[in-house]
């Protein structure tokens, strides 16, 4: 059986005998005469001491590269063209699986009787001022015995099947997670998967490196921008326009309204009343979209009459409507309360369609609207119309609801079924910073869009309406931020996209943002569930590290207990005077594999990670390299400036409506 205790913190006794092994080789090969051997008798015998002083040396070397490992910081960096990629794994890094040896070992480098062989001596201090090390590029802080218990690291690669269980990266601010996302980022671009990334703050650094990394891989053309802080050079998007079903366009516009307490009845109306106006505006051949919504939410009687009228000339029993209704007499003492507050254009058609018992469901539905009397009715829809001014207002509501008839605008329109079968680099910057209510509502939309557009290649594939035969495509989805764009529409995303090629990648500071932004602890359970990998990073908050702590299973380690006892006798007969006794005694302690201390304390750049099924992997990120990347744009301008230069490219085709793409069908 073997010792329980490796005794790594010990001195290195080894490097003695080595020495003296090595030693005794040189007195042989230099006088061998002095121990009467003859050759070739005095080799061997130095070959032997030689080996020994090696092996020897080694040991002790080993002891002393292990005391040393669990001081410093070893430095990692790779340039954007070194990162490591593969058709079939992802690369996180370099690092080692956490078992219970190094739970040990980190039990054993915190006992205070350890400390002083933890501290560099005179001579290390020296040679320190010659190796570089993590301090040295930035501070990286925490303490370096967490990653310093495994002196052999290896590169540390996940499997791409676990990738559509979706991963969560967790970490508090500035110790790397935006490091990471580049990381993963660069990969999947590389790999030619469909990559759209979310970022709530649109933070300018990573908007450059996903437009230098679509360039080095060669789909710059394919590179598309979205950016709610620069609508100048921002592609245009909207929210509502694209659809499997028209109930859609309902959902995505009432989801973004509160439903506690008594606001619940009037969500419903919203949405009742939203799903009337978008049927309406499809079956006149317009696309809905939110300016649309918002000039009708507040005066839904233009749109009433657009469809009345569309829909009375191609009813065979209303031939000769337009002669009828001007010699119809309309008494509005009889009318209802509400069509007497309404125009007379709209109370006439009505009117006519009533007494002619002319029935449509669309048109009864937008009837049924002004039966209401006005007043009343505005206060009923009076929740919508702040949500709607939100995304109307200024600049953004070009971007939000597009003009296609205007050849003046440059700016390509898209949509996500486009993104897919055109295998897109997607970057939506969101600027939640400069207006928080604004880039949740489009995020949200987003994302309920997004689940939209996964039920269709559930049940149709990535090639319905298109010739020939189409390849899959995986779909990477980096949120950062993303406790600001969750809602209820995140939660099936991760629960059912995984199968149609989604995986997402979520990167948030704690999960207390996440269970205040949902508000429901069940539903943040629900989503947490939902994340098969999970990346830790240096976190602040005890709940949050207990998310991965609490799912590793307890180990035991041991410690040492140095027990001594004197005991004497006054027996005249017997020789001895006195007995002692030493000893050391293995006492076995049950604790957590990780402790949520271990994780508050993790230096910058280093994280554990939970994958491949449950297994711990302690690993580093590479910091980025010192040198400049020749692809790296100087600024968003450029950016802009080059996007515009490829008018030609896919983005800007003209989109046909009739196309059946599956994302159109009412």
């Amino acid at each position: 059986m073997a010792y329980p205790l490796e005794g790594r913190l010990r001195p290195a006794h080894e490097l003695g005998a080595a020495s003296v092994s090595a030693l005794g080789a040189a007195l042989v090969l230099s006088s061998p005469g002095l121990f009467l051997l003859s050759s070739p008798w005095h080799l061997a015998l130095a070959g032997l001491l030689l080996g020994h002083a090696a092996w020897r040396g080694a040991a002790g070397l080993s002891t002393l590269r292990y005391r040393a490992n669990l001081r410093r910081r070893r430095h990692y960096e790779l340039g954007s063209a070194d990162i490591p990629w593969s058709a079939d794994g992802l690369f996180l890094g370099r690092g080692f699986r956490w078992d219970q040896r190094h739970t040990q070992r980190l039990f054993e480098a915190r006992l205070p009787v350890n400390r002083p062989l933890l501290q560099a001596g005179r001579f290390a201090g020296a040679l320190a001022a010659f190796i570089p090390t993590a301090d040295e590029f930035g501070g990286v802080g925490g303490d370096p015995a967490i990653h310093g218990v495994e002196p052999d690291e290896s590169e540390i690669w996940m499997d791409l099947e676990d990738r559509v269980g979706h991963t969560l990266v967790l970490g508090t601010t500035r110790v790397g997670k935006t490091r990471l996302a580049e990381l993963l980022i660069a990969q999947d671009i590389r790999r030619g998967e469909v990559v759209i990334v979310f970022d709530p703050k649109g933070d300018v650094n990573l908007l450059r490196r996903v437009f230098a990394e679509a360039e080095r891989a060669g789909r710059g053309g394919e590179f598309f921008m979205f950016h709610l802080g620069h609508p100048e050079i921002s592609a245009r998007y909207n929210p509502v326009g694209s659809f499997s079903r028209i109930t859609e366009v309902a959902t995505r516009i009432a989801g973004q309204l509160p439903s506690e307490g008594q606001s619940a009845a009037f969500k419903e109306f919203v949405w009742r009343f939203v799903n009337v106006m978008a049927r309406a505006l499809v079956a006149l051949g317009r696309k809905p979209d939110y300016q649309e919504i918002n000039r009708y939410a507040s005066d839904v009687e233009p749109l009433l009459i657009d469809y009345f009228e569309y829909w009375l000339d191609r009813e065979p029993a209303a031939a000769g409507w337009r002669e009828e209704l001007r010699s119809l007499a309309i008494d509005k003492k009889n009318l209802d309360k509400g069509l007497q507050s309404r125009g007379a254009r709209a109370v006439s058609l009505v009117e006519y369609a009533r007494r002619k018992k002319l029935y449509d469901p669309i048109a009864h539905a937008l009837a049924s609207t002004l039966n209401y009397e006005k007043s009343h009715f505005d206060k009923l829809v009076a929740s919508l119309l702040p949500l709607m001014e939100k995304l109307t207002t200024g600049r953004t509501a070009s971007l939000l609801s597009p003009e296609l008839d205007d050849s003046s605008d440059w700016r390509p329109v898209f949509d996500w079924t486009s993104v897919i079968h055109l295998g897109g680099i997607v970057y939506v910057g969101l600027d939640a910073l400069s207006d928080y209510e604004v880039a949740a509502a489009v995020g949200n939309s987003m994302f309920a869009d997004l689940t939209s557009v996964a039920g269709s290649l559930y049940k149709f594939g990535a090639g319905r309406g298109l010739p020939g035969e189409v390849t899959s495509r995986r779909i990477a989805i980096h949120a950062d931020e993303f406790n600001e764009l969750i809602g209820d529409e995140f939660i099936p995303l991760l629960n059912k996209a995984g199968g149609a090629g989604f995986q997402v990648t979520a990167y948030t500071q704690t999960w207390s943002d996440v269970e205040a932004r949902i508000g429901s602890p069940a539903k943040a359970g629900q989503i947490a569930g939902n994340f098969n990998t999970l990346i830790m990073l240096r976190v602040k908050e005890v709940a949050t590290a207990e998310l991965l702590t609490s799912q590793l299973p307890e180990v035991h380690v041991v410690s040492t207990v140095v027990s001594s006892s004197v005991s004497d006798t006054n027996d005249p007969v017997d020789f001895a005077d006195f007995a002692s006794r030493n000893e050391d005694r293995i006492a076995p302690e049950t604790v957590r594999m990780l402790e949520p201390t271990d994780l508050v304390q993790l230096p910058k750049g280093e994280a554990f990670a939970l994958i491949h099924g449950g297994q711990l992997h302690k690993i580093r990120m590479p910091l980025p390299s010192a040198s400049s990347d020749p692809l790296m744009p100087t600024s968003l301008a450029a950016i802009g400036e080059t996007l515009r230069a490829r008018l030609d490219g896919p983005w800007n085709q003209p989109e046909d409506p009739s196309e059946p793409d599956g994302r159109r069908v009412v």
